[in-house]
């Protein structure tokens, strides 16, 4: 078989593989606020605990029925015999009927509950595209609900028009794209301080440099110095990855991002592959220069707070690189240009983790973010693969001055599409 017809094969058993996983746990499972959530099997019946900071917020058994969204079918004769579109088992919500606390005693769900909630069964069922769920008439506010479900887009009713309208078909590649959290509550993967409710306005703006002249849409003013950007738990390692904007302190003073960036550059790995070893003041006007650039975003990753890597996020349109790009850019495009500074963090499993996330995050930061690219060096194979990894395909190849470089891109619709999260 080809390493082509391979790729096409994985990308089919991606989109149709309808087996429950269970690799992925929801035990002292860290939501982004802070708060901690676990799923718990109850040991003498099908019913599941969904358990917050403690307190038992609703519980879901496994019903004896499957559902399947039929979209593409409806209106021909292949409406009720689809048979390629995966079924999955239907899954009720209901509120707790084991009362912990006074807290818990009410028969209602919270907004920031059933999402929570909705979290845990693409974390237990993550190579699901949909799942099928019924909200118990037991629950006291389920129309509110209901309507948070579907007017967010986390979820929606069946497209036939004879279907049943009891089942709401949650979407994967919606709860991912942060469906359900800006204006509805403060727990998303975006701390409230680095998103706004709605996009920012289009405005023209222009960028006049030595290596770039473009005209784009202004961008957003910058984040304040170690402000958190992005927030997520992998459960697969056990650890919180956190985006943190990069705190450079001004005169005698110097901030521990600045003195891990200086560390990292002046070793040899990183040196080679990004030829930045200096003093201290070098390092210090290079962070001034990118953070004094509209278009760039530079960012300290972590694991549980403690600086593994850095990055720098730009927006194409301003870049340097735009004009090997075919057709262009988008106003909102972005790219990666990242290290790892940290030996014990490298390896394939925390690479895909931070890689995607660093992707993640460009597409939750603006909705009108259509493609994230990289362009590393075309003969740099452990980059390719960390690439190819995350779904992205080359381009084109092209030179810079300095070197060739391999443009690899991913578009929203294929990184929501696939369980890459």
């Amino acid at each position: 078989m080809t390493r082509a017809a391979q790729r096409l094969l994985a990308i089919q058993n991606a989109l149709t593989n309808i087996s429950v996983s269970d690799d992925q746990k929801v035990d002292n499972f860290i939501l982004p606020d802070g708060a901690v959530m676990t799923a718990k099997a109850d040991s003498v019946s099908p019913t599941n605990f969904i358990h917050i900071d403690g307190l038992i917020v609703c519980e879901y058994h496994l019903l004896d029925r499957t559902a399947q969204l039929v979209i593409s079918a409806v209106g021909t004769q292949f409406e009720n015999t689809a048979s390629h579109v995966p079924s999955f088992q239907v899954i009720e919500i209901l509120p707790s009927s084991q009362v912990s606390s006074p807290q818990t005693s009410r028969n209602d769900i919270s907004v920031k509950d059933i999402w929570a909630t909705v979290y845990a069964l693409f974390t237990l069922y993550h190579d699901q595209e949909i799942i099928p769920v019924v909200l118990s008439q037991k629950i006291n506010n389920s129309e509110e609900l209901r309507s948070y479900l579907l007017r967010s887009g986390l979820g929606r009713t069946a497209h036939a028009p004879t279907a049943s309208k009891e089942e709401i078909y949650l979407n994967r590649a919606t709860f991912w794209q942060g469906a359900g959290t800006r204006g509805y509550h403060n727990r998303g993967w975006l701390p409230p301080s680095s998103f706004s409710v709605a996009p920012f306005p289009l405005i023209p703006s222009f960028t006049r440099t030595p290596t770039v002249i473009s005209g784009h849409p202004l961008r957003p003013p910058k984040p304040e110095p170690g402000e958190t950007l992005f927030r997520r738990f992998c459960p697969s390692i056990g650890e919180t990855l956190e985006f943190t904007y990069f705190d450079l302190r001004s005169g005698s003073n110097t901030s521990e991002h600045l003195d891990t960036f200086h560390r990292w550059h002046n070793s040899e790995r990183v040196n080679k592959a990004w030829g930045e070893r200096g003093s201290l003041e070098k390092h210090r006007a290079y962070i001034t220069e990118v953070m004094n650039d509209p278009g760039v975003l530079p960012v300290i990753m972590s694991w549980n707070g403690e600086p593994m890597g850095y990055a720098e996020i730009t927006y194409l349109k301003e870049n340097h690189v735009a004009p090997y790009i075919p057709g262009g850019p988008g106003d909102w495009d972005r790219s990666l240009h990242v290290l790892v500074g940290e030996d014990k963090f490298r390896g394939t499993v925390r690479t895909n983790l931070w890689h995607r996330a660093l992707i993640h995050y460009c597409f939750l930061a603006d909705s009108r973010t259509e493609s994230v690219m990289g362009e590393p060096k075309a003969d740099n194979p452990s980059i390719i693969k960390v690439d190819f990894d995350s779904a992205m395909h080359i381009r084109t190849i092209f030179d810079f001055p300095y070197k060739r470089s391999a443009l690899f891109c991913i578009p929203r619709y294929r990184f929501f599409r696939l369980d890459l999260l």
